[in-house]
């Protein structure tokens, strides 16, 4: 009795955990728009001209106990693996989170708007990707709550103003 009965736990909570496949963002659609419960969307950068498409990747928490970091190094790992192998860079453009609190259904989410750029050692692809991580690393003190909006929006601004 005790096997199936945590079989029937394991099966309902690997089920609810959500790995959408990586969509072309132009023939996807948001799984923020029209949910019951919001996202907090920050734009990390803008699309480079040699860009040929935008992918869209979503990730969601099985429970309420996982991070959102954790899911967001699930997705940006995901996504470097797609554009690698493409033979190409990651190039995050947007990133839409799941606000607090994680009950109820609200469980942390994540939607990665993201490009892959051609792998160059040039000056300009370090500065595209040291843009990434620094907007990153801002956003993830921002859900830990060492940086107030403001000082987010200040600090990610001399992010995207840097040459």
């Amino acid at each position: 009795m005790n096997k199936i009965i945590f079989i029937v736990v394991t099966f309902l909570l690997s089920s609810c955990a959500g790995v959408t496949p990586i969509q072309l963002a132009s023939k996807s659609k948001s799984p923020f728009e029209n949910a019951s419960f919001g996202g907090e969307t920050v734009i990390l950068d803008q699309p480079t001209k040699s860009s040929e498409e935008v992918y869209r990747i979503f990730r969601k928490a099985a429970t309420g106990f996982v991070s959102l970091q954790t899911v967001r190094e699930n997705a940006e790992q995901a996504s470097s693996t797609f554009c690698e192998g493409k033979n190409k860079t990651m190039h995050g453009l947007v990133e839409t989170a799941a606000k607090p609190p994680y009950i109820l259904g609200n469980f942390p989410r994540i939607e990665l708007v993201f490009e892959c750029i051609e792998k160059t050692e040039n000056r300009n692809h370090n500065l595209v990707v040291g843009k990434y991580e620094k907007l990153t690393a801002l956003k993830k003190l921002l859900d830990e709550g060492v940086l107030t909006k403001q000082e987010f929006e200040k600090e990610k601004a001399k992010v995207l103003a840097e040459n």
